[in-house]
């Protein structure tokens, strides 16, 4: 390693260190002016500057490796990262902590915004510009999102994934799900269900209407369209999702709501 390059190594790893997956570009310089954050995103293969083909795979692979310089080469420690996504960047952000989940990797936090629980869910609820159904009536008939998924080559489970996350946590976890009410393109509804996946998994097999009760009990209502809920469990999980009204699907990634998620992951 070079000189100059073990000096950037070195200054990374003293400072807390956010991992950025997005798929639509959006300004993080308020985190990095205002707090002692270094930020590390790359374009995805097939995206901006970079060559090849996007896939599940490759966006995955191309993650990981990211990941794998923070902290193999930078000498960046996970607890001192969080991974932040948005969009499809929160599918992306998920696959590479479930990944590192199978072999006891623990991050300080993965922040994911306006995220969604499945391809072939999203797509199949989808509304152009929320009002009108993408697949129009096939959009409600109820074996379609199944037919759909068999259909789609890159499946994005994110919520299965956050299940597995969830599950393999032996030490300690602080996953926060943001999403705006007005968000048009991926509705906050899919934002229920990455919660329903990460948290349901922390009190076993229960019918909607209980988990919706103990999930109001966890919630507190700052007004009609916002909305916080925490919940926590051993050994030191917290688990948080908040719904605000305004920020669409770009511009909530500059909300002081984002901001506070990720310094909230270097909370005991």
């Amino acid at each position: 390693m070079t000189p100059a390059l073990l000096t950037v190594s070195l200054a990374i790893a003293a400072a807390p260190f956010l991992f950025y997956t997005v798929f639509l570009g959006v300004s993080t310089i308020p985190l990095v002016q205002r707090h002692s954050y270094h930020v590390l995103s790359i374009d995805y293969r097939g995206f901006g500057h970079s060559t090849g083909v996007p896939s599940e795979a490759g966006l995955i692979r191309d993650a990981h490796t990211l990941a794998e310089w923070a902290i193999n080469v930078a000498g960046v420690s996970p607890d001192r990262i969080v991974i932040l996504g948005q969009s499809l960047g929160t599918a992306v952000a998920t696959a590479v902590a479930e990944k590192y989940s199978r072999q006891g990797v623990e991050f300080a936090g993965i922040v994911l915004v306006a995220g969604f629980s499945d391809l072939a869910t999203m797509i199949g609820g989808y509304r152009i510009g929320g009002l009108v159904p993408l697949l129009g009536p096939f959009s409600y008939w109820p074996g379609f999102v199944k037919l759909l998924d068999r259909f789609i080559v890159d499946k994005w489970h994110s919520a299965d994934r956050l299940v597995n996350i969830t599950r393999r946590t032996k030490t300690r976890l602080r996953l926060s799900l943001l999403h705006a009410k007005d968000d048009a393109d991926i509705p906050y509804t899919e934002d229920n269900k990455l919660f329903r996946a990460a948290a349901g998994e922390l009190v076993g097999n229960i019918s909607e209407d209980e988990f919706r009760a103990m999930k109001e009990q966890r919630t507190v209502h700052k007004d009609e369209d916002s909305a916080v809920t925490t919940w926590k469990a051993e050994p030191n999980i917290v688990i948080r999702q908040e719904l605000i009204p305004y920020g669409g699907h770009n511009y909530i990634m500059g909300s002081s709501n984002v901001i506070m998620a990720v310094l909230r992951c270097f909370d005991d």
